[in-house]
């Protein structure tokens, strides 16, 4: 079939990877002019590298990424271990792949080099989706119409495509700020687990410093948050205080500090959140990623529901024929909407993994094995 995704990020690019290995002609609508080095981090736990390795890329990800040796929460002041979670070749043979935290733009070289030549049409956004008797059309930035048998959204919370099909509506501000840094690992001699995915807990949801290697483990990420009353810029990579973050937290243990000391810099950016919804498409239009579910990075789930998003959809509609493309979006979304609901209730309440090690119903799923069952 012929098929749209408006948004050439993680979601997007994976879902073209999975639809031309089975043979459909996929074009993919990218805001940008190219895929630059921005941003930092995006950690793919197994349940999310196990999908890829199944894309065939996986091998070409651990090439550049880190592995984790724990998954390990910690409390703010006294610095008490909460839980400790092997991860690595332990989560290797648990779940049939480990964590890896790699570079954004790594991640997207990995992906873009996977797809078929001249797949994505750089600096060409989707405007607006509208649904016809044979599939659908794409209205584009350069005023041209696409017309496709699927048009898949995977352009983002604030998602045209959705727009199209649900009506206008607005993420709302959770009230925190995040802030992102990269420091050479030299610069955190004596910090300890640098070799592993750690999370301090705060003495309220709104404090927080995650931290985990990069760049096989020759760089060091750095997350934190802190509460805002407002927020009216946009972007997510906005120049940040890192002297204010650090104030933000002198009531924490030494070694969370010794974190933020080791950071020369930091950007920073709001977090927003929508509720779920209770269905995705509409005919032959149908969403994936943080256009249908934009979620908080508490559970670090974000990247990783958009992958098995990709798979799951690419299966949906293996061997579809148009006229019956609304029932396999169906199918999609009534396998996935249940899931990612949950992780996105899951990730404001940010509390998992604070203790115990309940991690399998997120990195045991398989995306490649998931019952795509009739819809209702």
């Amino acid at each position: 079939m012929k098929i749209g995704i408006a948004g050439g990020g993680v979601g997007g690019m994976a879902t073209a990877i999975a639809l031309q290995k089975q043979g459909h002609d996929v074009t993919i609508f990218e805001r940008a002019r190219a895929f630059g080095r921005i941003g930092a981090d995006v950690n793919l736990t197994p349940n999310a590298v196990h999908a890829l390795d199944g894309l065939g890329i996986g091998d070409l990800l651990r090439r550049t990424a880190a592995r984790p040796e724990y998954r390990i929460s910690r409390t703010w002041d006294t610095g008490e271990e909460t839980s400790r979670l092997p991860m690595s070749t332990a989560a290797e043979e648990r779940y049939g792949a480990p964590q890896l935290t790699i570079h954004r733009a790594d991640l997207l070289t990995a992906l873009e080099n996977a797809l078929a030549e001249n797949t994505i049409r750089f600096a060409t956004e989707v405007t607006a989706a509208e649904q016809t008797d044979s599939g659908a059309v794409a209205i584009l930035s350069d005023g041209t119409r696409f017309e496709a048998d699927v048009l898949i959204g995977a352009d983002g919370i604030h998602s045209a495509v959705r727009h199209s099909l649900f009506g206008e509506d607005h993420p709302r501000f959770t009230g925190l700020v995040s802030y992102r840094a990269v420091f050479p690992r030299e610069r955190g001699d004596g910090i300890p687990n640098l070799d592993s995915f750690t999370k301090w807990w705060g003495p309220t949801p709104a404090h927080q410093i995650v931290t985990f290697p990069l760049n096989l483990g020759t760089e060091i990420f750095v997350f934190a948050t802190t509460p805002q009353e407002d927020w009216t810029e946009e972007g997510w990579t906005l120049p940040g205080d890192i002297d204010a973050l650090r104030a933000a937290y002198a009531d924490f243990h030494p070694e969370a500090r010794a974190l933020l000391d080791a950071c020369e810099t930091v950007t920073r950016s709001a977090l927003h959140v929508r509720e779920p919804m209770e269905r995705w498409s509409g005919g032959a239009i149908t969403l994936l990623g943080d256009a249908a579910h934009p979620m908080v990075p508490f559970m670090a789930q974000g990247a990783c529901m958009a992958i098995e998003d990709a798979v799951v959809l690419a299966r949906a509609l293996d061997g579809v024929t148009p006229a019956s493309v609304p029932e396999a979006l169906k199918r999609y979304e009534t396998a996935r909407i249940p899931r990612t609901a949950e992780v996105q209730r899951g990730s404001l309440a940010n509390d998992w993994l604070k203790q115990g090690t309940n991690a399998d119903w997120v990195y045991g799923y398989n995306a490649w094995a998931t019952e795509l069952a009739e819809a209702a």
